[in-house]
């Protein structure tokens, strides 16, 4: 492969890491008020991504910074013609982060509740926003011969790419409450368990339509797309049958597939022009320049083993899972 397209394909890999990872930070945050009925369960389920959810993020800089790198135009034309609902996610993610920093602060409930309030907002709000993040960016924008987005805002807000959210944030709760019955004990895990089977076959309808619809309208991977519904109903088995680190592996399998359904959707193409093919963004037209590109790779080389490395160590020492008696201790 050239370079442009190995570094397609390493963008694609570290948005597959991102959504696989964060993906059930935010399942965790959706069903906080939903799992946690008094503030010992929500400390639970804060803390089992308590250690863990800071790191997942830096996948999410990675990836953008990897397309600012190796993409420019690509970059440029996502984040203006995203520009509201990419605000959207990163204030979410600001109050999030804070809220987990806070909420503990001062001990009062009224306090710890409205930190609460953030931690949901800040969790369903990216989960959903980035599926029709994606979703346009599969389907297409207005796309002139400049490479600038004329789309507004309810040009982005179409079927499509709203059934996209909707899959992805039915998705990632079903994440969140398999991650919680695999690293969680007590309460909490007995209701992560029934919320996972009733999320189960919401998530599945939810993805299977969605992939279903970008084949038919977008085409790609077939395979991955059926990978992507069979790991999702793998897990929804799974988990029913209290199979929990079983069933997680088949959700972040049904994630990896599903975010390469998406990748595989769009190549060549990097950002396709509703306006005329003409002007669509592709990995050849939008990629940097031969030696921006090699200095890319010989320290992407370097350091992404080190990163991996380092954040598949700090999950092997906060591996045991999380009880009312570690937080009341």
């Amino acid at each position: 492969m050239d370079l442009p397209t190995v570094w397609f394909v390493a963008i694609a890999v570290l948005w597959t890491g991102y959504f696989v990872l964060e993906g059930f930070d935010f399942g965790v945050g959706i069903l906080l008020p939903v799992l946690g009925r008094d503030d010992a369960d929500r400390r639970v389920m804060i803390n089992a991504i308590g250690p863990v959810w800071d790191g997942n993020e830096v996948w999410l800089i990675t990836a953008i910074g990897a397309m600012f790198a190796a993409f420019p135009a690509w970059y440029a034309a996502t984040l203006s013609g995203f520009y509201l609902p990419i605000l959207l996610i990163i204030l979410a993610l600001i109050g999030r982060g804070v809220a987990f920093e806070y909420r503990g602060k001062v001990d009062d409930p009224r306090w710890r509740a409205r930190w609460d309030v953030a931690i949901l907002a800040g969790s369903a709000v990216p989960a959903f926003a980035w599926g029709v993040v994606f979703g346009n960016i599969v389907r297409g924008v207005e796309l002139g011969a400049d490479g600038v987005v004329t789309s507004g805002l309810t040009d982005l807000l179409n079927s499509y790419a709203l059934i996209g959210g909707l899959a992805t944030l039915a998705l990632f709760t079903l994440h969140g409450a398999v991650f919680l019955g695999l690293k969680t004990d007590g309460p909490v895990r007995h209701r992560a368990r029934a919320i996972a089977r009733t999320a189960g076959p919401v998530a599945l309808a939810a993805v299977a339509g969605f992939l279903f619809w970008t084949e038919a309208e977008h085409g790609g991977p077939w395979a991955a797309a059926a990978v992507a519904v069979a790991a999702l109903l793998a897990g929804t088995v799974l988990a029913a049958r209290r199979r929990e680190g079983w069933a997680f592996v088949a959700t972040a399998v049904a994630i990896a597939a599903f975010t390469v359904t998406l990748f595989g959707s769009l190549f060549p193409a990097v950002l396709p022009s509703l306006t005329s093919p003409a002007f669509d963004l592709t990995i050849a037209n939008g990629a940097s320049g031969p030696y921006t590109l090699g200095v890319l790779s010989w320290i992407g080389a370097a350091f992404l083993p080190l990163v991996i490395a380092y954040q598949a160590w700090s999950y092997w020492v906060f591996r045991k899972r999380v009880t009312r008696e570690h937080v009341a201790s």
